[in-house]
């Protein structure tokens, strides 16, 4: 069995971020939301108000998009703590994260069949439940970086995980992109090009798990009570809600990252279909898209190391603040902008500086700030649901403001919560570890 901090374990624990952060590029961000205005848009598809049927109400097409997510992010708040708690108790946390992978990337190859009206339903079922198996497996993911690397290497071993996954979905996309926009691979048709795509992310992401898979222990107990897991689960649940009450700076950061991950989140998702109401070109959206991913490579990099010489708190408080920034320059931008395409440009590359960075420092100060304990999946769980409950909020409020009054005011209120974000993290004085 490898031991914590061995080459060889980082690395394969790593490797999931390869291998799942094609559904964050090319499902969340890129293709598929712009694949889905577009068909949505299409003649036919909307009544003369711009506005589709689904479940009997009318909607807005970004606005059911966005509420789809939120359902999904409510559904791993509520299961994940239940089966953290279950895995801490068992310690079949790589049981979980393969079956959340599995329904992911079954779910991500399903959204083939999302061809029109007809099929609408389709696209928002299975987008729902790819969200549910994409984030459903980051929880037991996340509970895996105290076991795979001490304190002192997880500002550099998470930055290095995300890395990964710019370097791999950069790459996934890249093949997509020719597969849609070119006739390499043997035909030329742009929406059976991106309905393959999605079958390649579903592969890709079950594929490369597998490396994860065989790197990672199996710590699953091996002789079991055959009594109640649920209520063993709710137990160390329990017992881990009292424990973060007690640490201050736990409890502090996790309400700086629920403020910190409603902007955050929400802008990582909805950043394509802002650029499509902006009126920019579908080429110039991918490379703003690819744009953020290679400077995020050097983002995670560079602010990896400068919490190293300055600390996680100072380092997340830039990073904040140059989100912020970003709201108020995109707040600013209407269709008649003139250039544009440039300043959209400028908002990728100060997006991509910082959205590996602020994820990749949230998670690794998190980690530091646990207790020595054995219910790292339970703890994670806390740090998931956070974040899920955040992006419900962003996702219903950017929704709501979209439709109420224009997409500009949905970016302002993001800014506010990055402003409350900065004044609550500004309340932890040093990432104390509390074992």
């Amino acid at each position: 069995m490898l031991q914590i901090g061995d080459k060889k374990l980082i690395n394969a624990w790593a490797f999931y971020d390869w291998a799942n952060s094609v559904y964050s590029l090319v499902i969340s961000t890129a293709v598929f939301p712009i694949y889905y205005s577009g068909l949505t848009a299409s003649e036919g598809f909307a009544n003369a108000e711009g506005k589709i049927a689904f479940l009997g109400t009318l909607w807005t097409p970004t606005s059911l998009y966005n509420y789809a997510l939120a359902v999904s992010f409510l559904i791993v708040a509520f299961i994940s703590p239940m089966l953290s708690g279950i895995a801490d108790y068992a310690g079949n946390k790589k049981k979980f994260l393969k079956a959340f992978c599995l329904l992911g990337s079954l779910s991500v190859m399903s959204l083939f069949f999302f061809t029109g009206k007809e099929t609408l339903w389709v696209a928002i079922l299975f987008t729902i439940l790819a969200s549910i198996g994409f984030w459903g497996s980051v929880v037991f993911y996340n509970a895996y970086l105290p076991e795979v690397a001490p304190p002192e290497q997880q500002d550099n071993v998470s930055a290095k995980g995300f890395m990964m996954g710019y370097l791999g979905s950069i790459l996934l996309l890249v093949i997509c992109l020719v597969l849609i926009e070119t006739e390499v691979f043997g035909f030329y048709d742009k929406q059976f090009g991106s309905q393959l795509s999605f079958v390649l992310v579903g592969l890709w992401w079950i594929g490369f798990a597998q490396v994860t898979y065989n790197g990672l222990p199996n710590e699953e107990k091996a002789t079991l009570p055959k009594d109640n897991y649920f209520m063993k689960g709710l137990i160390e649940i329990k017992k881990v809600a009292k424990e973060l009450i007690v640490y201050k700076e736990l409890k502090i950061f996790l309400i700086s990252f629920f403020l910190l991950s409603i902007g955050v989140q929400t802008i990582i998702l909805t950043a394509g279909i802002f650029g499509v109401i902006l009126g920019l070109k579908t080429l110039n959206l991918i490379a703003t898209i690819l744009l953020v991913q290679f400077v995020g490579i050097l983002g995670a990099f560079l602010f990896s190391r400068l919490s190293n010489r300055i600390g996680n708190i100072k380092t997340l408080k830039i990073t904040i603040a140059i989100w912020g920034v970003v709201c108020l320059i995109g707040f600013n931008l209407t269709k008649e902008t003139p250039n544009i395409e440039m300043y959209f440009y400028v908002l990728g590359a100060l997006i991509g500086l910082v959205m590996g960075a602020i994820q990749s420092l949230a998670r690794s100060t998190y980690s530091k700030l646990l207790p020595k304990t054995e219910d790292t999946a339970s703890y994670f769980s806390f740090y998931d649901v956070t974040e899920k409950i955040a992006l419900v909020v962003g996702m219903v409020t950017f929704g709501l403001l979209n439709s109420l009054i224009s997409i500009q005011s949905s970016v302002l209120a993001l800014a506010i919560f990055f402003i409350a974000a900065f004044i609550s993290i500004s309340r932890i004085k040093k990432t104390t570890y509390v074992h």
